[in-house]
C-alpha cells in the first residue's frame, strides 16, 4: 500500500471510484444551486448566476507560487495558490476587491476554465515544485474543483488540497469534500450577527462559520505537521485583525478554545488595510491600531491557544530578491 504521507487525501476516494461520483453529484447541484448557506437556487449549469457571479465553469483569476501564506505551508517552495474569482461572502474590505467582486454578468476577473484547463493548473503548480494546492475563495466552485482532481489524479496530481475559505460555508457541500481535503484553512472573521450584517454580504455568518469549523475539524482534527516543517493534514485557521475589533477578536479565540481545541493552529494576521469600500465606513477606513497585534496575541495565549503561526521573515526576503 501507498504512504499516506506521500499522497493527497483524495487519492483513497479516487481509487474507490467515490471520488467521481461525488463529482458527478456535486455537479447537479450546480441545477438549482445550493452549494452555500445562500441557498440562490440558479441554475448555474445553464449560465445563471447568484450572488457569487459565478456559472458553470469556474474563473481563475491568477495561479503561482506564493511565498506569503503560512510557513508551515510555504516551505522552499512556496504554496501552489489558485485564486478563484467571486465569492460568496463578499465583504466591503476586501483585500482582493477586483476579483471576489466580479460585475453584474460575472465578467471582468479572471478567465473561466474547463476542468480539463483546472487540473492541467494544478499539475503546472506540482511541476514547479509547490508543496500544496491552495484553492482561494473556493465555496463556490466545489463542483469544478471535484471535476478536476478526477483528471488530474490519474496524471500524477499528489500535493495536499488547502481548502482556503471565508468560513461561510454548508455542512452539505463540505460533507462532499470528507476525505478530499487535506488541509482546511478558513477565515474565522466575525461573532456578531450586527458586524457581518454590516460588512458582509451574510448576516448569518457567525453561525454558518462556527457549524463549519466544527465539521472541518471533525473531519481532518488539529494541523498535523511533518518532519519538513510542512503542514499535512489538519485545520489552521486565519483571523484578521480588524480597526476597533477587540471585542470579536476574543470571541473567536474563546470558540476556538472551548468548542475546537487550543491545538488549534492560528495564523492572527495584522496587515488589514482599508480596501474597496472601507473608506465609506469610517470605522474600518484605518489599519488596526498600534498595539492590537501584541494584545491578540497575548488574549489567545490567555485562551490557551498556543499553536500561533510566526513569518519566517528571512526566508521571505530571500525569495524577494534571489
Amino acid at each position: 500500500m501507498a504512504d499516506k504521507k506521500k499522497e493527497g487525501a483524495y487519492h483513497y476516494l479516487f481509487r474507490s471510484g467515490e471520488l467521481s461520483r461525488r463529482a458527478a453529484e456535486s455537479k447537479e447541484l450546480l441545477r438549482k444551486c445550493v452549494l452555500c448557506p445562500h441557498e440562490c437556487s440558479v441554475d448555474r449549469s445553464k449560465g445563471k448566476l447568484g450572488l457569487c457571479r459565478s456559472g458553470s465553469l469556474a474563473r481563475v483569476a491568477s495561479y503561482c507560487p506564493h511565498f506569503g501564506e503560512e510557513s508551515v505551508l510555504v516551505g522552499e517552495h512556496g504554496s501552489g495558490t489558485i485564486f478563484f474569482s467571486g465569492c460568496n461572502l463578499r465583504c466591503v474590505f476586501c483585500q482582493n476587491y477586483e476579483i471576489s467582486h466580479p460585475d453584474l454578468s460575472g465578467d471582468g476577473a479572471g478567465d473561466a476554465v474547463t476542468a480539463q484547463q483546472l487540473s492541467a493548473i494544478m499539475l503546472e503548480l506540482q511541476a514547479m515544485g509547490c508543496h500544496n494546492i491552495n484553492l482561494v475563495t473556493p465555496s463556490h466552485v466545489v463542483p469544478q474543483i471535484l471535476e478536476a482532481l478526477v483528471l488530474a489524479v490519474p496524471q500524477g496530481l499528489s500535493l495536499p488540497l488547502v481548502y482556503n475559505s471565508s468560513g461561510y460555508d454548508s455542512l452539505s457541500t463540505l460533507g462532499l469534500l470528507d476525505g478530499v481535503v487535506d488541509i482546511y484553512m478558513p477565515d474565522c472573521k466575525f461573532m456578531s450577527l450586527d458586524a457581518a450584517g454590516r460588512y458582509t454580504a451574510a448576516k448569518d455568518y457567525p453561525e454558518r462559520m462556527c457549524e463549519a469549523l466544527r465539521e472541518m475539524n471533525r473531519q481532518v482534527g488539529v494541523l498535523q505537521v511533518g518532519a519538513n516543517d510542512l503542514a499535512e493534514h489538519g485545520l489552521l485557521v486565519r483571523h484578521l485583525l480588524m480597526p476597533g475589533g477587540r471585542r470579536e477578536t476574543e470571541l473567536i479565540f474563546r470558540f476556538l478554545a472551548e468548542e475546537l481545541s487550543t491545538d488549534t493552529y492560528l495564523n492572527i494576521m495584522d496587515q488589514y488595510r482599508p480596501c474597496g469600500k472601507a473608506d465609506q465606513f469610517a470605522e474600518i477606513a484605518s489599519s488596526i491600531g498600534e498595539g492590537d497585534y501584541a494584545w491578540a496575541m497575548d488574549k489567545a495565549r490567555a485562551f490557551g491557544l498556543h499553536r500561533l503561526d510566526e513569518k519566517d521573515w528571512a526566508q521571505l526576503l530571500r525569495q524577494l530578491f534571489t
